[in-house]
């Protein structure tokens, strides 16, 4: 019988994304195949300490091992902000809004903090970390990232968060001109995943 393994989110993309990469004979589930879960939140001061929280709540709730991330942009100028908060630098979320609008608050606080820091001091990275869980322990975490520097003005309209004004030197643009493809290779959600993957042959999978 095939172990089960909950990815903690009902986004079908990322799951899609994570159960291609880890190439694992296992059934794949989502938090939308469990009904009365309630969210675990993300209150956590790292992205380790969410994902773990996440993946540990999630492995209780459902029974089943769980697989979850937290992820976010880290400016060296800014002392790692916006961090943990990435997703709600700007303030919390208005009722309604669309993610393009909330990306486009982010990006115009990012920049107007950023507005008097020379090019060579606007380093940053993408972190994410990624924790495997069975109810009660953890079982493997590992971490991704992706180096950049932050641009001055939103380049490309991929992607999405704080793509536009994120520039990869090897890619010679940013991450909102770059294709999924390019993307990917590169990613710090993959990075994270391909680290992963490099445990599930040491684990038992078999149910």
């Amino acid at each position: 019988m095939k172990r089960k393994i909950v990815v903690a989110t009902t986004n079908k993309g990322k799951i899609a994304e994570l159960s291609a990469m880890l190439d694992a004979d296992v059934e794949w589930l989502s938090l939308a195949d469990f009904q009365g879960i309630e969210e675990v939140p993300e209150d956590g001061t790292t992205f380790a300490e969410n994902a773990r929280k996440k993946a540990l709540g999630y492995a209780e709730a459902t029974g089943c091992w769980a697989i979850a991330d937290d992820s976010g942009l880290c400016v060296d100028a800014l002392d790692g902000a916006p961090g943990v908060n990435s997703a709600r630098f700007s303030g919390p979320k208005i009722e309604g809004e669309k993610r393009g609008l909330i990306d486009h608050r982010n990006i115009e606080k990012l920049l107007g903090l950023l507005k008097d820091v020379p090019a060579e001091k606007r380093t940053a990275r993408f972190m994410c970390c990624l924790c495997l869980a069975k109810p009660g322990e953890v079982i493997a975490e590992t971490e991704g990232r992706c180096e950049g520097t932050i641009a001055t003005e939103e380049i490309g309209e991929n992607g999405f968060g704080y793509d536009p004004v994120f520039y990869v030197e090897s890619l010679g643009k940013t991450l909102g001109q770059a294709s999924s493809e390019e993307k990917n290779k590169i990613s710090h959600r993959g990075n994270a995943i391909r680290n992963l993957k490099q445990t599930f042959p040491t684990l038992d999978l078999s149910d």
